[in-house]
């Protein structure tokens, strides 16, 4: 880079300035557009969250919709921080009800909220909570607003039913027809199934195979063994029940109908009783993913309050962390469904610097042990398929998941990313560290991968 011409007093440039900060970024290991947030003051603040318990699906929360979850954390985080106005709402959930299609602004008038406040829904599998984050991010980044609201519930306990595609053109056309002839004609189709709803399908579109069946290939394709799964899900239940023996996971917690514990974490389980259980997605003597190593079907919500730093210093709202970063990737399924974290993290590091040293706190979601298993080999060793690919190096296990993951505390799709988020800025806080990353896959072969930073 060649000589940085100083403007007259008075008069600065902003094409120095921005060679200055070009300059002066990887000597405080931020990258060029942290250190222009910084200096601008449009640093994405953290300043406080909250989420339900995580129960197990068609328990405790099984009278609840995935709006009430919504509503609750929301309101929640409102009065715990004092604040009755902010400029924005993005909220997010995976098993979509078409009664509300912007289900995001009913959380908004179904509260005590006032209802000038504009909301958006979002809704991209297990990364829906982290992508309404960072559309808030976006947004006060961009100054277009100051502060935002962002998270996500999921009801597994009461998904949107629905009838098959026969039945749905059936009763389609029969809305249509004009005569009783024409009725008759129509009605000439029916079938006795066409009265029995279904739920959400499982199985990713694109390929027919569910989640488990892809993780299963790939456990296979990386020699992920068993036992190695296994270990991973107890450390994960050991990790939760000692989190929760602490009150650190209270502290996430908002009481919802009595509850305020997770329902999922089991403190007496052992490597044996795991052993024991049978493979789910593949039953042959080859199969390796079971109900314990895998997350399950759960309930619940979770919220994150987001500010520019300049509006929280105006508020007098303590800064819990940064958002410095995001990072999606997305690959082909068939290269392996739940994969891409290995691209996502990978290139939040090289693009912001990162080593594994200089990270404090890995917060990876487990959707499957296997899955996390594999994305580890990869981050350590690269991947054949992406040659490309920015080796981070091996992650210490002191380092991953130290208050228990998704294995443990449960996967309601949408809420998992604004429980890593606020997981992730305790964490840092509770024993004075710097710098947490989250990395979630998600179906359709999609990831994305988060920097937060600590002031």
């Amino acid at each position: 880079m060649g000589k940085i011409n100083h403007p007259r007093r008075g008069q600065p440039d902003l094409n120095d300035f921005q060679a200055y900060l070009s300059l002066i970024s990887p000597i405080f290991n931020f990258s060029f557009w942290q250190l222009t947030a910084i200096f601008s003051g449009m640093r994405v603040a953290i300043v406080g969250g909250c989420r339900t318990a995580f129960v197990r699906a068609g328990g405790k929360f099984n009278s609840l919709s995935f709006l009430d979850l919504g509503m609750h954390s929301v309101s929640c985080l409102t009065k715990k921080l004092g604040i009755s106005q902010f400029d924005e709402l993005a909220y997010s959930t995976v098993l979509l009800d078409p009664r509300y299609p912007n289900f995001a602004r009913e959380i908004i008038l179904r509260t005590e909220l006032p209802d000038n406040i504009s909301a958006h829904s979002v809704s991209n599998n297990c990364i829906s909570g982290l992508v309404a984050v960072n559309f808030i991010a976006e947004g006060i980044r961009a100054e277009r607003i100051k502060s935002g609201i962002a998270g996500g519930s999921e009801s597994m306990s009461n998904p949107a039913l629905y009838l098959s595609r026969k039945a749905e053109k059936m009763y389609l056309d029969l809305s249509r027809a004009k005569s009783w002839g024409e009725r008759l004609k129509v009605l000439s189709r029916f079938r006795p199934d066409f009265i029995f709803p279904r739920p959400p399908s499982p199985k990713e579109p694109s390929t027919g195979l569910t989640m488990g069946q892809h993780c299963e290939i790939t456990a296979k394709e990386f020699n992920i063994a068993r036992e190695a799964q296994d270990r991973l899900a107890l450390k994960s239940h050991k990790s939760a029940a000692s989190a929760g023996a602490s009150g650190y996971l209270a502290e996430e917690i908002v009481e919802l109908d009595g509850v305020k514990t997770d329902d999922l974490i089991r403190a007496d389980t052992s490597f044996e009783k795991l052993s024991k259980l049978k493979p789910v997605f593949d039953r042959s003597d080859k199969g390796t993913l079971t109900a314990g190593n895998s997350s399950a079907l759960t309930d619940g919500a979770s919220a994150i309050c987001l500010m520019s730093e300049d509006e929280a210093n105006r508020q007098g709202m303590e800064v819990l962390g940064y958002l410095e970063a995001c990072e999606y990737a997305a690959i082909a399924p068939a290269d392996g469904l739940l994969m891409a974290p290995g691209l996502a993290l990978a290139n939040l590091f090289k693009k912001n610097g990162l080593s594994v040293q200089s990270v404090d706190r890995f917060e990876i979601h487990e959707a499957f042990a296997a899955q996390v298993l594999a994305n580890l080999k990869v981050w350590q060793d690269g991947w054949a398929k992406y040659p490309d690919l920015n080796k981070i190096g091996e992650i210490p296990a002191e380092k991953i998941n130290v208050n228990g993951g998704s294995i443990a505390i449960g996967h309601p799709f949408a809420a998992t990313g604004g429980r890593l988020i606020l997981s992730s800025v305790n964490e840092l806080k509770r024993n004075n560290l710097k710098t947490a990353v989250i990395s979630v896959c998600a179906a359709g072969a999609m990831a994305c991968a988060m920097l937060i930073k600590r002031p």
